[in-house]
């Protein structure tokens, strides 16, 4: 049940990414990323240990199955950042030293890989992109008392929410749904729409509290949700749903969904209609492997997610980055790179910020603390409630007539409440 609930999005992704195996094999082998570097000297004012010992950020991921088309692209983007800390001298004098350990998302090698990193001195340990997935990596990551981070888990279960007491020290750079969503609120009334039907799949967590943080802010802002359907991926319902939704007529759709035969069925099935209303999406419908064959169904869609992948995004250090993944053979082909690299930026400021140490108690407070926290991903905020980004300026990709690009950037005031 746990595969298929991600399978739709990781298996359709992964037609559309190559992900380089980060220089592991098939037999979840231990790695040294080519951002291990030895100490150099310690800048004045830090400690003899400091000096001598690298930042070792232990990677316990997927590099052979599905998930790989997350983890590879968030990973490639963190080697380069981190390569480029270092180069710039580290983290008061530290190099930053990636370990990788292939999980191949078995639960029994997800934690011996955690437990091997933590033995050859993990300072941090890094997770995969999905937090039932991670889960056994996550608890050693607890066990051990280390800063444990996601780049981009998309819920607010990477935390205390999930894991207890413990779970101060888990954290992920992928955006807070309540927060995503409200940015997909903010687009609509931005735009003047006024009435929306919203349609999310059951399949996931995320998909859900996207959609629903998407209905609370729209509210708040004074728009009306007229109509809500709901369905889940593979159940055969899709017509259903399309028939439903071009019934209940409003100035915009929202859909929380993923990548799928279900996505494609309901855009094209609603533009077969003549029903043209702006369709808009989270993160996780970037990219434009996904849409329908026929360039008109995929008109009027608006896509809020981290980074244009499509040659325009604003950000002189977000295309940079971009061009350097390029040259690797590593293309991304959507914005969910960049958490990668922010994640990097957010552990070099905590263990700048903590003095060069990397106590993890002492760094997931330094975490907790960070508002309006510069990354190239931009801005990023954590706090005690939320262990996942909030605080991000979202862009905005549209699509005309099969092309996306970047049209504008929206931020929320805030995450949506989804308490009550």
């Amino acid at each position: 049940m746990l595969r298929f609930r991600v399978l739709a999005l990781a298996s359709l992704s992964a037609l559309a990414i190559t992900v380089a195996a980060c220089g592991s094999g098939d037999d979840g082998g231990s790695t040294t990323a080519d951002t291990q570097a030895s100490a150099s000297t310690q800048a004045a004012g830090t400690t003899a240990r400091a000096s001598k010992e690298p930042i070792v950020i232990g990677a316990a991921i997927d590099q052979t199955d599905f998930m790989k088309s997350f983890d590879g692209p968030a990973l490639a983007a963190a080697q380069i950042e981190a390569k480029k800390i270092n180069d710039a001298g580290g983290v008061d004098g530290r190099m930053i030293e990636f370990k990788t350990i292939n999980t191949q998302l078995k639960p029994d090698k997800t934690r011996s890989a955690a437990l091997d990193l933590a033995d050859q001195g993990a300072s941090v340990l890094w997770v995969t992109c999905d937090v039932d997935l991670a889960t056994p990596a996550i608890q050693v990551g607890l066990e051990k008392k280390l800063l444990t981070v996601a780049p981009c888990i998309g819920t607010d279960q990477m935390g205390p929410k999930r894991f207890g007491d413990a779970g101060k020290l888990a954290f992920s750079l992928g955006n807070l749904a309540q927060d995503e969503g409200a940015a997909m609120a903010q687009l609509a009334s931005d735009k003047g729409w006024k009435t929306a039907d919203v349609v999310s799949d059951k399949q996931l967590v995320y998909t859900q509290n996207v959609c629903d943080a998407f209905a609370n802010k729209f509210e708040q802002l004074g728009g009306k949700v007229t109509h809500r359907e709901t369905f889940t991926q593979g159940d055969n319902t899709i017509n259903r749903v399309v028939s439903k939704t071009n019934g209940a007529k409003a100035d915009a759709i929202a859909l929380c969904t993923v990548p799928g035969k279900d996505v494609a069925a309901f855009v094209s099935g609603l533009r077969g209609l003549g029903n043209t209303t702006p369709i808009v999406t989270p993160w996780s419908l970037d990219g434009n492997f996904w849409l329908p064959k026929s360039t008109s169904a995929s008109d009027n869609i608006y896509t809020v997610t981290y980074a244009s992948v499509f040659g325009d995004d604003p950000d002189p250090a977000v295309q940079q980055l971009i061009d350097a993944m390029k040259a690797q053979g590593e293309a991304p082909v959507t914005g969910g790179f960049v958490t990668g690299a922010a994640a990097v930026d957010a552990i070099a400021a905590a263990v700048k910020d903590n003095g060069g140490d990397t106590d993890g108690a002492q760094l997931a407070a330094k975490f907790e603390a960070f508002k309006d926290l510069p990354t190239v991903s931009g801005k990023i905020s954590f706090s005690d409630q939320f262990h996942s980004v909030f605080g991000r300026d979202y862009r905005v990709i549209t699509t005309n007539k099969g092309t996306r690009a970047y049209e504008e950037s929206v931020k929320p005031d805030a995450p949506a409440d989804l308490s009550q």
